[in-house]
């Protein structure tokens, strides 16, 4: 008995060493990651600062550095928003297949499939776009021109090429569907089987239990999911900068050959050739891009983490 008592509390001291080993771990890389995204804003304020007060002279036609970086903001989110409003219903609509509806030998090898399109680089991606997406699209770009111009979105003239701030959107939406949809699905999986079981008991059909049960449970996790797209549409460069014909304007017109930048792209194209002050100032554009990306994300976990809590 008394052998066995020391080898019981061996066994527990042991585990509550781990346990504190662990812990110190997991401490240890959170407060890495907070101090590497501190030092990248200490970074990109302290090089990005002498942009924002240039003479009006330097920007041109853009009279200051917020007229200079206006029409990229407006770019980057419009190419997000397009990527978004594409990705996310097929992203959901595949995790479900995968996750509740497609039996085991169809949903492995779809998962698989998705997770590998995470893997390709985004340069890959550009080339695609440019040289087999854009120009297939050339003739619906005309079509919508002609049948829904009235339409602001599609008001032309259409772009000949096919390299519009559409066919970006496009590029980006499948981009970020394989980060949307692997959470997405892990998220719907984890739902528990008694909530399931259920909602099917109490007479409710397969779309009704999902709405009724995995919805609600995965909600947090979807957010977060389309959350991490964002980013990724947000801050893609190359496959912006290869696809897109900007123009550096504002405007809402989605086929025209005339179309806004994006902070990303201005930045890989202009980087390479710039010297001195111009340094400074696409440094403040990526500062701008930081700020704006934290805010949205900050807000975005506010709203999931304030109905946790009401939900609890």
């Amino acid at each position: 008995m008394a052998t066995t008592f020391v080898a019981e509390s061996t066994g527990q001291a042991k585990a509550r060493v781990g346990d504190r080993v662990f812990s110190r771990l997991a401490l240890t890389a959170g407060i890495a990651i907070l101090a590497a995204l501190a030092a990248v804003f200490v970074f990109l304020a302290i090089e990005g600062v002498p942009g924002l007060a240039k003479p009006a002279e330097f920007y041109g036609s853009a009279g200051n550095f917020w007229g200079y970086v206006a029409p990229l903001l407006f770019g980057t989110v419009l190419a997000a928003i397009i990527a978004l409003i594409v990705a996310v219903p097929l992203s959901w609509g595949i995790a479900l297949v995968v996750s509740h509806y497609a039996p085991q030998r169809v949903a492995t090898p779809i998962a698989y499939v998705i997770d590998l399109l995470a893997a390709v680089p985004s340069v890959v991606f550009g080339l695609w776009g440019v040289t087999v997406l854009a120009p297939r699209l050339s003739g619906v770009y005309v079509w919508l021109d002609e049948h829904a111009g009235w339409i602001p979105f599609f008001a032309g003239p259409a772009s000949t090429t096919g390299r519009t701030i559409l066919t970006a959107g496009l590029v980006l939406a499948i981009m970020v569907i394989p980060i949307i949809t692997a959470i997405s699905r892990e998220v719907f999986a984890q739902t528990p089987r008694l909530h399931e079981e259920a909602a099917l008991a109490l007479g409710a059909t397969r779309w009704e239990m999902l709405r009724l049960a995995v919805f609600p449970y995965a909600r947090s996790g979807i957010v977060s999911a389309v959350m991490l797209g964002l980013g990724r549409a947000l801050g893609e460069t190359m496959a912006v900068a290869m696809v897109l014909s900007a123009s550096g304007i504002v405007s809402f017109n989605l086929i025209s050959s005339t179309n806004p930048s994006t902070i990303a792209a201005n930045i890989a194209l202009g980087f390479p050739e710039a010297t001195g002050l111009r340094v400074n100032a696409l440094i403040a554009t990526g500062l701008v891009l930081f700020v704006v990306t934290f805010v949205v994300n900050y807000a975005a976990r506010s709203i999931v983490g304030r109905r946790d809590r009401r939900m609890a």
